[in-house]
């Protein structure tokens, strides 16, 4: 067998595996996933009452109002600062990533201070004196940051925490709002994977519907 012709089959296998691994195999992926997740193979978008796309279900949104359940805090304010003005440097290490300080580190609690952000004071002490302030019990998530700092949950205990405030402020009964916490705790993958969580996009949609319902 020629040279020429081994060098002619070796082109066309790597064509032919080429086809078939770059085009036709993505493509038939994607429309399975069309088919069986298209909710997950489109982003996990979720939309409001009237049909626009306020976010995924994947990425943490920064919630501060005291009519809504409150995020866990973000070392890149969820990611929604704008690069031209990132003064505080919040955007330094990307869009995603934790501050990787070790606990015995001091910086850890030291707020990031910027041209607008003058206060010295420590950034999880002063959470822990808005909680407390409030009437909510810190937990861990309040308080902490994650480890991608996008995460979209809290548990169901930061949750609860944060009711009688919720309550006081749009006037509903704790109860009402525990029960619909109770409604979107997402439990653990297959029942055995991770732990239960809220995300808190979700339920602050459900808590703005249900306050027009009332």
């Amino acid at each position: 067998m020629s040279f020429a012709r081994e060098v002619n089959r070796a082109i066309r296998s790597t064509f032919v595996l080429w086809v078939i691994g770059a085009i036709i195999y993505p493509f038939v992926m994607l429309g399975i996933g069309q088919i069986i997740l298209p909710f997950q193979v489109n982003g996990s978008l979720i939309k409001n009452s009237q049909g626009q796309v306020i976010g995924s279900s994947l990425i943490g949104q920064p919630f501060t109002s005291e009519r809504y359940f409150n995020s866990r805090p973000s070392t890149t304010s969820y990611s929604t600062a704008d690069p031209k003005k990132d003064e505080a440097g919040v955007l330094k290490t990307g869009v995603s990533g934790a501050s990787n300080l070790a606990p015995s580190n001091s910086a850890l609690i030291e707020r990031i201070k910027g041209k607008d952000d003058p206060d010295p004071s420590k950034r999880v002490e002063g959470d822990l004196n808005r909680l407390k302030t409030a009437g909510i019990q810190p937990t861990a998530d309040l308080v902490y940051t994650s480890g991608s700092s996008l995460d979209p949950h809290i548990t169901p205990e930061a949750a609860k925490a944060q009711v009688n405030r919720v309550a006081k402020a749009r006037g509903l009964q704790p109860q009402q709002l525990e029960t619909l916490i109770a409604q979107n705790i997402d439990n653990r993958f297959l029942g055995i994977f991770g732990e239960p969580g809220v995300n808190v996009l979700k339920l602050n949609l459900a808590l703005d519907a249900l306050k027009s319902a009332s």
